[in-house]
């Protein structure tokens, strides 16, 4: 019975995979004809200004939006975890967001932080929201971060919740006879014991952030100019608009091991430190 399944994931995954790896090594365009030419393709990924900065805005966006979306996260959870009224209906409020579109979610904000906040901020004499940040060089990549942790938030906190449901109350009123306060309580007993939670939640928020393309897109759309180029952008609009394909081939390839080697690091790092808990 898997097979089936195995076969439509090959032809979809696996092959197309396969294929982008082996004309990273040619000059194709994407259309055609195409010749061998090695590692040149990977060669000048490394010499290319341009997708340097891709590389260095994409790692600041994403080790930026990991630690937000993961501390909100955290204390929503915390809260909802609490035993307060209509505690059911607000963590399916919370979780609305994950389910939205991202491209619909964007394009919302947008209009948001174009027009509405503008006049927002104009009609109250608030300098601060009467620009729009998202043509300013500077300030377009916090609105990408407000949308992304925003949207993000909804899954981590229910990861986050399924782990403090396993821990028992008997552990924190022992704790409370013992004259722990919450702060100790939290440090002592909550975080190790959601340590495995934390590390799932780091490493699937870190991977997802590094992947940034739809907000990018419906936010900015990699501008002003490319100071919110992310690598996933610059990959489709070198490959699929810019007749660079076999080249950003190669830099997809180069991107994919390094998602994969900073995956692993995370994964070493963080279960050294639940052993140590």
């Amino acid at each position: 019975m898997a097979v089936p399944g195995f076969i439509l994931f090959f032809i979809f995954h696996t092959y197309p995979a396969l294929q982008g790896i082996f004309y990273s090594f040619t000059d194709w365009k994407g259309y055609g004809d195409w010749s061998f030419v090695g590692i040149k393709n990977y060669l000048n990924v490394f010499k290319d200004a341009r997708a340097l900065d891709a590389y260095v805005f994409t790692f600041q966006f994403a080790v930026l939006s990991t630690i937000i979306v993961n501390i909100i996260s955290l204390l929503i959870a915390l809260g909802l975890n609490a035993k307060i009224k209509f505690q059911k209906t607000l963590r399916a409020i919370f979780f609305l967001p994950f389910i939205l579109s991202i491209l619909i979610v964007g394009f919302i904000f947008n209009f948001i932080f174009t027009h509405l906040l503008p006049t927002f901020g104009q009609n109250l004499g608030m300098e601060l929201l009467s620009k729009n940040i998202l043509g300013d060089p500077d300030l377009a990549w916090i609105g990408i971060v407000v949308v992304a942790v925003w949207q993000a938030v909804a899954f981590n906190t229910i990861l986050y919740l399924a782990g403090l449901v396993t821990i028992t109350e008997d552990l924190y009123e022992a704790a409370s006879i013992d004259g722990a306060g919450r702060w100790t309580q939290f440090w002592k007993i909550t975080f190790p014991l959601i340590a495995p939670f934390f590390t799932i939640n780091m490493v699937l928020a870190m991977k997802g952030f590094l992947m940034v393309f739809d907000q990018i897109v419906a936010l900015t759309g990699g501008g002003p100019g490319t100071s919110t180029e992310s690598i996933s952008l610059l990959i489709y609009r070198g490959g699929f608009e810019g007749g660079q394909f076999a080249y950003q081939s190669a830099n997809a390839v180069i991107y994919f091991v390094v998602i994969v080697i900073i995956s692993i690091i995370q994964l070493k790092v963080l279960e050294r430190r639940e052993v140590g808990n």
